[in-house]
């Protein structure tokens, strides 16, 4: 019922813009009119076979998030960024703290999602995971953000078993002049700043900076959880090139602080730094080789410290073979120096390791007709615990028309181990010596379609077969739990008048987890992840004139299963007002017909979600 006053009081707004808008000014430039839905469908893409291509052609089920979309949503973070995807499941923890997952398996600690900023992965070894408090960027510098459903491993490698985020910034060709913004609001305030010039060689280099204080969340009674958090983060990028050449130079720096229950702040810092180069060869070939340092260093009184250096350097190389054959191959190394600092409640033995991954890989894209591709391929990844894993997977897409593409796929991902699975020790529990790698046998079939130049839409079904799962046999972890998820995502957007546009999506999920036979896991399949069974989204995105939009979003979560999380819909809200070219002024509201509500967590200890009503004014001159 919550859910349909929601969505009723989003069609009641929707169209009380849509009456406003009859007699304002036409859309600017800039407004939904910047990208129809056929330009739309032809965005390229680089996820799914790790060259560009247009969205509508790509065999995966794949979402893409614009920066006109973070834009218009109101977004203050990537994880608030990346509800706008309806294959995620984002749960808000704390003040801090996210999971975020595809397909299920989620948890704080969620271990089968990859993610990538600027080709950069963002992943500790303690958990094969992304400590989401760590992970910034102006949002403003973003281009667009590729979320994959499904197994990416034979591009990307392991963990990218359920999904892959691809998180892409603009140029900074693409960024010259000023931007500055500052906001505040109940729940938060932040500000930020860019500038970006134009080289000399025809390239440009950006800077920027940007920080945010996040007030404490509550608990069910009320009262305030210690959890305040406090972050800033610097930033360049210098793009530049000549002929066929291109090359990238970017970096950021963070520190971030945290109030907790225990005595002391919870602090983070890190920075990194990444180089590529891109030779465009004769006949579209193309090679490309790009190396990145990162280090993050975490500390969490009364529980653990880590300092992480990671060194990471690949290469790739794309070539036609005659007609018919786009083929890719490549390799890589990855190289991570950790060092936990244990405690009495926390350790990792040995407490200093350091970490090497190997991986080379195939892709072979055969072009039976101008309808009809098959594309194989398989890497292979050397990891420091269960030595050479082999990940292949085969797709094939049939192209019906211009406007439908109808595929299907087949791929073996796996989850390597991690540190908490071999090295974790507190009192009664440990990491197994022996713990393998998780399998996950993935099939799936999905129909795109750009129905007219007004509507789009695309449907996935996907079967997985999971096997050796993470279980706990006593005091030791091991591999005795399989089963198998079924699901199905969907996804469309709907051009109502050239000002007004509706986008819905959802997923659907069935999971069977069981332990095996033998197993003596007393906490079952619960420790596996808490997913809920449905997701539900329909936003409104409407320009009112020239000057001024709307937008509106009504998300609802069915129940989380164990820890037990009642159903919630979730109505945001924003208005923006540009009175002068380069200025506009906006007001968002988070949960704007709920005070409060839980998204994750036992009910003992969760944070709830409050409120929030966050205005920011946004200058460019």
């Amino acid at each position: 019922m919550d859910f349909v006053r929601s969505v009723a009081g989003a069609a009641c707004l929707a169209a009380a813009a849509w009456a406003a808008s009859a007699q304002a000014q036409p859309a600017s430039r800039g407004g939904l009119a910047d990208l129809s839905l056929e330009e739309l469908a032809n965005l390229e893409v680089t996820s799914v076979s790790r060259r560009a291509e247009p969205l509508s052609a790509a065999p995966a089920s794949i979402f893409v998030i614009t920066g006109d979309d973070i834009r218009r949503s109101g977004a203050t973070s990537l994880p608030e960024a990346l509800r706008l995807a309806p294959s995620l499941h984002v749960a808000r923890v704390d003040a801090r703290q996210y999971a975020i997952s595809a397909r299920g398996f989620n948890s704080t600690v969620a271990n089968k999602l990859l993610v990538l900023i600027d080709g950069r992965t963002v992943y500790t070894p303690l958990f094969s995971g992304v400590f989401w408090d760590a992970q910034d960027t102006l949002l403003e510098d973003i281009e667009r953000i590729e979320v994959i459903s499904g197994p990416g491993g034979t591009l990307w490698g392991t963990n990218a078993v359920n999904g892959v985020i691809n998180i892409i910034t603009k140029r900074s060709t693409d960024t010259q002049g000023t931007l500055a913004y500052a906001g505040g609001g109940n729940e938060e305030i932040g500000l930020g700043a860019r500038h970006a010039l134009r080289l000399a060689n025809g390239g440009g280099l950006r800077v920027y900076g940007k920080g945010f204080s996040r007030d404490s969340t509550v608990r069910a009674s009320g009262a305030d959880v210690p959890d305040r958090w406090h972050s800033g983060q610097a930033g360049f990028r210098a793009d530049w090139g000549a002929g066929t050449d291109s090359y990238t130079l970017q970096g950021d720096a963070y520190q971030g602080k945290a109030d907790q229950t225990n005595p002391g702040d919870v602090r983070i810092s890190g920075g990194n730094l990444l180089a590529r180069w891109q030779r465009q060869l004769a006949g579209g070939d193309r090679v490309q080789v790009q190396a990145y340092f990162d280090n993050t260093h975490r500390e969490i009184p009364g529980t653990f410290a880590e300092r992480l250096d990671t060194y990471d350097i690949e290469f790739q190389h794309a070539l036609a073979v005659g007609r018919d054959h786009l083929f890719a191959w490549g390799g890589g190394h990855r190289m991570a120096r950790d060092r936990v600092t244990n405690t009495a409640a926390i350790a990792f033995l040995p407490a200093k390791r350091d970490l090497n991954w190997t991986n080379v890989f195939v892709q072979d894209e055969y072009r039976w007709s101008d309808a009809l591709r098959f594309t194989a391929g398989a890497k292979v990844e050397h990891n420091p615990y269960t030595g050479s894993e082999f990940l292949p997977s085969a797709r094939l897409a049939w192209r019906l028309d211009e406007s439908r593409l109808l595929w299907a796929a087949a791929s073996r991902a796996v989850r390597a181990p991690s540190r908490i699975d071999r090295e974790f020790f507190i009192p009664g529990l440990a990491g197994g010596p022996d713990f393998r790698s998780e399998i996950s046998k993935v099939f799936e079939i999905g129909y795109r379609s750009q129905a007219s130049t007004r509507a789009s839409y695309s449907v996935t079904a996907f079967h997985s077969l999971h096997e050796h799962l993470r279980s706990i046999e006593g005091t030791v972890l091991g591999n005795r739990m399989e089963g198998e998820s079924t699901g199905l995502e969907a996804w469309g957007k709907l051009q109502v008048t050239p000002r007004w546009r509706l986008s819905a999506g959802g997923t659907l999920l069935d999971q069977d987890l069981r332990l095996e036979p033998g197993s003596i896991d007393t906490r079952g399949v619960s420790a596996a992840g808490n997913d809920p069974k449905r997701q539900f989204s329909l936003r409104s995105a409407h320009d009112l004139g020239k000057a001024q939009d709307i937008d509106l979003l009504v998300r609802y979560v069915s129940a989380l299963p164990n820890p037990a999380v009642q159903s919630y819909t979730a109505f945001d809200a924003r208005y923006a007002w540009r009175p002068r070219a380069g200025l506009e002024l906006s007001v968002s509201v988070q949960n704007l017909f709920d005070e409060r509500h839980p998204e994750f967590g036992s009910a003992a200890s969760r944070a709830e979600i409050e409120r929030g009503v966050f205005v920011k004014v946004t200058w460019q001159p």
